[in-house]
């Protein structure tokens, strides 16, 4: 099997792969495609893009393969079809650490390196600046092609492990989710009123951004195991005041099921004896 080192292959098409494989091309690389669905390759082709019939033969054009697809399984499918001999495969799939470790050792049995990566970015993102992927597995291969990797955005290396890119990735959307749980119960509450979402959005924007310090200050108390010092609002006092949310939001005939897993948290954090220390500390329960 052939393969051009400076050249790139993706394998899927679908918003995401079409802006990795667009950004490659824009950074002047040759770039083969693959898609199931060969019509969404001509807007690459259009652009100088080689389309292969089949994943077999878009894989055998590149050493470095760039996978998107929709989920482990079918990343499994298409590379099973495949020789990956001498190949360095890039999984930049959506999926789990576990997923990625075990993806890596069946890529190795079949005679390929592999690295997993997670994209921080919406397709339209992708080469812009604020676009930032993690990529996890063995250095040298990630420093080989870190030139090819710089075109989507920056290029975060977070260790040898090929699982700790889905962690850092999980992380961080796991992070987004928890601040958009509370702008939807926002938005809920204001809306109830008949009041206008787009003129309390600023209020809400500056009021999180007052409280961005937490994520700092937290990760000092949570690294530490010490959630005792600098205390300024307890989590028992929190856990009592959390009450008028849910009592508010049924008031307003809004459902306070967003919030309802927080709040268990702090009463049961108060009742196991936690109730002076500091917010941060209900981490210690998730560990459970």
């Amino acid at each position: 099997m052939s393969g051009n080192t400076a050249s790139a292959t993706v394998l899927g098409l679908g918003a995401m792969g079409s802006a990795l494989a667009g950004a490659l091309l824009a950074a002047g690389r040759p770039v083969t495609v693959w898609n199931r669905s060969a019509d969404k390759a001509e807007p690459l082709v259009a652009k100088g893009a080689a389309t292969a019939e089949s994943a077999a033969e878009a894989v055998a054009a590149s050493e470095l393969v760039i996978v998107c697809l929709l989920d482990d399984a079918s990343v499994r499918e298409v590379l099973s079809t495949v020789s990956l001999a001498g190949r360095a495969v890039v999984n930049l799939t959506n999926g789990t650490p576990r997923q990625a470790r075990e993806l890596a050792g069946w890529v190795a049995e079949q005679g390929g390196r592999f690295l997993d990566g997670g994209i921080m970015a919406i397709p339209p993102m992708i080469g812009q600046p604020g676009a930032f992927v993690f990529y996890s597995g063995p250095k040298d291969l990630f420093e080989t092609h870190r030139a090819a990797f710089d075109t989507f955005g920056g290029s975060n290396y977070v260790g040898e492990d090929p699982g700790l890119a889905a962690l850092h990735d999980l992380a961080l959307l796991s992070g987004m989710y928890g601040q958009f749980i509370g702008i939807l119960q926002a938005y809920a509450l204001i809306r109830s009123e008949g009041l206008s979402a787009v003129e309390f959005a600023p209020l809400l924007n500056g009021w999180l951004s007052a409280m961005g310090g937490f994520a700092e200050e937290a990760a000092g108390q949570i690294d530490s195991g010490d959630y005792s010092q600098n205390v300024v609002s307890n989590l028992g006092m929190q856990a009592a005041a959390f009450e008028n949310l849910p009592l508010a939001a049924a008031d307003q005939g809004v459902s306070a099921e967003l919030l309802a897993p927080l709040h268990q948290l702090l009463l049961r954090g108060a009742a196991e004896g936690h109730g002076a220390e500091n917010l941060a500390s209900v981490i210690e329960l998730l560990k459970k």
